[in-house]
């Protein structure tokens, strides 16, 4: 059956078609929403939806209710969120009215008052001297006069955060451009006071932490509401135009340190040495001249105690003084002993050679050379006699004579 067909919709018993799990009527379904709608406005139950005039009370009443409509509407425009993050900040008439926390704020709706969402712990970050990248360089930004008159490639990059969402919406036109201007400006500050080599390599860390203070006083003194958070160095390099004399430059530095070094580790090694020796013959000096002083000092005293016994007993001193002489003059030379007497026959004893052999055989007692006999009566030891002392290198010579002035007399 078609939608058009009049039956359709008709719950009439005489079509055998028609029962109660058939579809709705439609044409209820619509009065009856004209009804309610009509009832809403104020029209009474007998009109139908375009029966009998309205009167001025229904047509205000209906304007009424959208009025109400319209402004809860409105009213509830008025709602807003403020994140844990973020802070809210109240327009009325587009000047500052007040700072919201965070949680489900009201105002009143626009055009009376407005709300900016101002976000206080996103990092925000800014680059200078290169964008996106250290190869894609900015050479107004990172070209930099030292205090030595050299000039270096600078390239940072400044974090920061927000501290204030009043100074920062009302202070500030571009942010950003704020905080690379005051970057730029403290860190050309800081490298005009530095020398080259304290930017390159030991100063790098210094430097950042220096400038992050002055650009804090810097976006301080302007009320800018930024807190800077870090600075990083990212590249501190010479310009390439001179990139390989400062190499070779860096090259001949190194190589000074290196040959510094190796001259103090030589000096540590000989310079202890030396003050060692020096120390070590100061004191051997020293020694020599207390025991120069105190022999010289025990000479002085023997010899006033000689001269009290000369003279006291002058022959007896003067004796006992040729002995003592004579000893000491033996004790550290070659002694042989010859007969003077004798007529060609000579009597040769060898003491150093017994006294040597007797030492080696570390007997006890000492031993005893027999005396030897002349091959001829004349020939006797002379022992009071003054012996001869000859010298090491005649010794020989006058031993083999002796035994052939004996051989001779044997024959």
């Amino acid at each position: 059956m078609s939608i058009n067909d009049p039956r359709w919709g008709n719950k009439s018993g005489d079509d055998d078609r028609g029962d109660k799990q058939g579809p709705p009527d439609l044409e209820e379904l619509w009065r009856d929403v004209n009804r309610r709608l009509a009832g809403l406005f104020g029209k009474g139950d007998g009109g139908g939806p375009d029966g009998g005039a309205k009167s001025p009370r229904q047509i205000g009443g209906g304007l009424g209710l959208i009025v109400g409509v319209i402004v809860a509407l409105w009213l509830a425009s008025g709602f807003y969120i403020v994140d844990a993050s973020q802070r809210g900040v109240v327009l009325r008439f587009g000047k500052f009215l007040q700072t919201t926390e965070a949680g489900l704020r009201w105002r009143l709706p626009y055009p009376i008052e407005t709300h900016e969402l101002v976000n206080l712990s996103g990092v925000r970050t800014v680059e200078i001297g290169y964008r996106g990248s250290e190869k894609n360089k900015v050479p107004n930004e990172a070209l930099m006069l030292t205090d030595d008159e050299n000039i270096v490639n600078i390239q940072f990059a400044v974090q920061y955060v927000l501290k204030d969402p009043q100074q920062f919406l009302f202070n500030n036109r571009d942010p950003d451009t704020s905080v690379v201007q005051a970057a730029e400006s403290a860190i050309r500050e800081i490298v005009g006071k530095s020398r080259m080599d304290f930017v390159l390599y030991e100063g790098r860390e210094q430097i950042a932490v220096s400038a992050a203070q002055l650009m804090q006083q810097i976006l301080d003194r302007y009320d800018t509401g930024v807190l800077i958070s870090k600075v990083t160095m990212q590249n501190a390099q010479p310009p390439e135009q001179v990139q390989a004399a400062f190499d070779d430059a860096v090259k001949a530095g190194q190589d000074r340190e290196r040959q510094k070094s190796e001259g103090q580790a030589y000096a540590n090694d000989v310079i202890p040495k030396a003050r060692g020796t020096a120390a070590r013959l100061i004191e051997e000096s020293n020694g020599y001249a207390a025991r120069v002083v105190a022999n010289a000092e025990g000479d002085a005293s023997r010899f006033k105690s000689v001269v009290t016994e000369y003279a006291k007993a002058p022959e007896v001193t003067r004796q006992r003084m040729y002995i003592d002489t004579m000893q000491q003059i033996f004790s550290s030379t070659t002694k042989v002993m010859v007969d003077a007497k004798g007529n060609g026959n000579l009597l040769y004893l060898p003491l150093d050679k017994l006294m040597q052999q007797t030492a080696a055989q570390n007997s006890p007692a000492q031993a005893e050379v027999p005396p030897a006999r002349p091959s001829t009566p004349a020939a006797a030891v002379e022992t009071q006699s003054p012996p001869k002392v000859d010298v090491p290198g005649t010794a020989d010579y006058r031993s083999r004579e002796a035994m052939r002035s004996r051989e001779r007399g044997d024959r």
